[in-house]
């Protein structure tokens, strides 16, 4: 009786183990590990489909970006002017038009920007991370910040690294 319920407790042991292991199929794929998990990298991610898909105008993109459903927060989404711009320490100019996309709500710490520049674009963008300033709010902090340019149409966010609070 002993050796039974040893046997049966050794096949219940091996069958827990090989249940929990892993296979070398639960590796993620190169194309998703490529996929971003963090609110800026997925908001990057759309950005470039609708750059892909003929978008162009900043506004039009931003009211896109704002209604993917990693935004938890009502946001707002407006024109903005060169000059002084939210999350930046100094003036921002070079661009021919551009919309803020932000929450409505200014202690989460997060802003986008969807720019159009028919100039130097990589000069644009070097002046967008050169000036950002991810303590830009009082409250709270940025954790990343991702600024780049898909042909003459510039992405700029600076997000938490999850809106998981």
């Amino acid at each position: 009786m002993k050796k039974t319920c040893s046997l049966i407790m050794v096949f219940f042991l091996i069958l827990t183990l090989t249940a929990c292991g892993r296979t070398g199929n639960d590796a993620p794929s190169e194309e998703q590990a490529a996929i971003p998990t963090t609110p800026a990298g997925i908001l990057f991610t759309s950005f470039k489909d609708q750059i892909k898909n003929g978008a162009a105008d900043p506004e039009e993109i931003a009211n896109q970006l704002v209604s993917n459903p990693i935004i938890p927060f009502a946001p707002v989404v407006m024109p903005v002017e060169p000059g002084f711009l939210n999350g930046f320490s100094s003036d921002i100019s070079g661009f021919d038009s551009g919309a803020i996309f932000a929450p409505m709500i200014g202690s989460i710490p997060f802003v986008g920007y969807v720019f159009s520049v028919s100039g130097d674009v990589d000069s644009f963008v070097q002046q967008l991370k050169n000036n950002a300033d991810l303590r830009w709010n009082i409250c709270t902090q940025a954790d990343e910040m991702i600024c780049e340019a898909v042909g003459n149409t510039v992405f700029f966010v600076m997000a938490p690294a999850s809106f998981e609070s």
